[in-house]
């Protein structure tokens, strides 16, 4: 997102000071993928796999596929990552980027590859379990 320049008054000073905190904490974290990529990919859609949210019989095609969405993720920009996490934006108060970004790739997208049987639980489950995992691997 690019920076807001406001007048210099000090509340818009504090303020524009918080949203670009907040977007380079978006940014770092997305940088951190690189680092984490498979072994999170791995968890992710082993906790999808266990709690029932994902059915499927190959555990290694929704492993793959997610680690191709981590690394599209970091190489998106930032107009890409929002269009991708706006249905889901409100889903809740304070989410974090990456667990977004994968909750909306597993709803929209993951549900219609050929070897996906079908994804169970709400919105809310498929985040939690996938936030789960993320904050393990890139705590923000």
């Amino acid at each position: 997102m690019p920076k807001t320049f406001r007048p210099s008054n000090r509340e818009s000073t504090i303020i524009s000071k918080i949203e670009s905190s907040k977007d380079f904490a978006r940014r770092k974290v997305i940088t951190g993928i690189r680092e984490c990529r498979e072994p999170l990919a791995n968890s992710i859609a082993t906790k999808l796999i266990e709690s029932r949210l994902v059915e499927t019989a190959n555990k290694n095609m929704v492993e793959e596929q997610i680690g191709q969405s981590l690394n599209k993720l970091c190489f998106a920009d930032d107009f890409e990552v929002d269009y991708q996490i706006s249905p889901f934006r409100k889903l809740i108060s304070t989410p974090h980027v990456v667990s977004l970004y994968l909750t909306a790739f597993v709803v929209e997208q993951l549900i219609n590859h050929r070897e996906i049987i079908d994804i169970f639980g709400t919105d809310k489950d498929i985040y939690n379990t996938i936030n789960n995992a993320v904050v393990k691997f890139l705590p923000e």
